[in-house]
């Protein structure tokens, strides 16, 4: 990216120098100017110099021989040549309609006449031969250019007030093209900071080599990421305090209940089984936080990903029986990765926890460990329960998301398991993602990344 906006800061410095080029040359070419009068005395030397041999030519071999000089002298100058007869009929040279002003005026004051056209300082004066015949002799001289650029000073003005003029706006495109992307950018970041979270900068080309197109690609993806956290963080608190409120009710119940001393120990078991939930839910939010946390430090080691499942699937299975649940655990190979043996282990437990959960009684869950290619280790969980709804699929890794209230009250679940997983999957490299599987059942997948050797 950074080559292409040298690139194209290289095209602008050298396209304001071309237009400059051209302005000044136009300003050569059509713009006014008066040749300077100390200039006067040297012009009229060099042009007399000139016409009188031209003149000489005339009077000794006739219009042919003054014709022949005058076109030697334009080919070898590229400057033009005219002489004509005081009434103003031409005698020798071509294209002499273009010094008739210049002529008329040397006829009239009969003296040199100066101009200039296109940049070159054109002579007009009067000459007169050894016959005593007087002619005009009108000519271009080489030091034109030079007598434009230094012997006016209002020419010498005008072309730097052009050469600044024109600069100065193709310099001024070249910042508004730069900074008008950016000053929108900032208009957008103002917006965003004053709580206008919908607030998004505008894209105007679909060139993906675009740097500020590619600014505000990235702001926008920023934009959605603060979005989604702030929403999140709403939807959080709503939850909690949604969570809180029923263990608590439950709780002043109870309460009211051990004051009456009338119920025996019922409240009291009530309490605990309360109490014992909201620390389950307060120890989860808190890990949840941590994993949210960009400053928190996770030590990885080399672990061995199969013992770690295996264990689990036999806790598991043992836990299950009472509901007529067999785990099912099958491993193609014992694999060592880098990760966090304590996280991976409560994320990978709440995931075959939920598959045991919700399984239907006397089927099976279960487990695979198998290695995906050289580079990434696939663990697939499946139950045999009613699955969940397709737009769920993705939800289901949020905090408090559930999509069966009652069955997830019932259960016991807070709704923070799968969020945890998710979390600690992501820390370590990896993916997971859940879909519905026939005939029946939820499958969740948890790809993980194998360290190279």
């Amino acid at each position: 990216m950074t080559r292409s906006l040298f690139l194209k800061i290289f095209l602008w410095f050298w396209t304001t120098v071309l237009v400059t080029a051209i302005a000044l040359v136009m300003t050569f070419i059509f713009g006014p100017g008066r040749v300077s009068s100390r200039w006067h005395s040297a012009l009229t030397n060099t042009a007399r110099s000139s016409g009188m041999i031209v003149v000489e030519e005339l009077e000794r071999g006739g219009p042919a021989a003054a014709s022949s000089y005058i076109q030697s002298f334009e080919r070898d100058t590229q400057l033009r040549a005219c002489l004509f007869n005081v009434d103003g009929t031409r005698v020798v040279g071509s294209d002499c309609n273009t010094f008739a002003d210049l002529r008329s005026r040397a006829t009239t004051s009969r003296g040199p006449e100066f101009g200039i056209r296109y940049g070159f300082v054109r002579v007009a004066l009067l000459l007169t031969g050894r016959s005593g015949h007087d002619y005009i002799f009108a000519t271009e001289l080489p030091a034109g250019p030079r007598a434009a650029l230094g012997m006016d000073k209002g020419a010498m003005a005008l072309r730097l007030v052009v050469a600044f003029s024109v600069s100065g706006f193709v310099c001024y495109l070249l910042t508004a093209y730069l900074t008008g992307p950016i000053l929108r950018l900032r208009e957008v970041a103002q917006q965003l900071a004053q709580g206008q979270l919908s607030a998004r900068a505008s894209i105007t080309t679909k060139r993906p080599g675009d740097e500020l197109d590619a600014l505000a690609r990235d702001f926008n993806t920023m934009a959605d990421r603060i979005e989604q956290l702030l929403s999140r963080l709403r939807q959080l608190i709503f939850d909690i305090s949604h969570e809180l409120r029923s263990p608590l009710a439950r709780l002043n119940v109870a309460l009211d209940l051990a004051r009456d001393g009338k119920t025996g120990q019922l409240p009291f078991d009530h309490m605990e089984r309360d109490l014992a939930r909201l620390d389950e839910m307060l120890e989860r939010l808190l890990t949840l936080a941590k994993l949210d946390s960009t400053s928190t430090q996770v030590t990885m080691t080399s672990l061995d990903i199969a013992e770690i499942v295996g264990r689990i699937a036999a806790d598991a299975a043992f836990e299950a029986q009472k509901r007529n649940v067999v785990v099912v655990f099958a491993a193609q190979a014992h694999q060592h990765i880098r990760g966090n043996a304590e996280l991976l282990h409560s994320a990978i437990e709440n995931v075959v926890r939920n598959a045991v959960r919700y399984t239907e009684e006397g089927t099976a869950v279960e487990i695979s460990l198998t290695l995906h290619d050289e580079s990434r280790l696939l663990l697939e969980v499946r139950d045999h329960g009613s699955g969940i709804p397709e737009e769920d699929l993705e939800r289901i890794f949020q905090a408090f998301h559930r999509v069966a209230e009652a069955r997830e009250r019932k259960s016991g679940g807070v709704g923070l398991g799968l969020a945890i997983a998710d979390r600690v999957v992501r820390l370590h490299g990896g993916a997971i993602r859940a879909e519905n599987v026939q005939p029946g059942g939820l499958k969740v997948s948890i790809e993980l990344p194998v360290p190279t050797r």
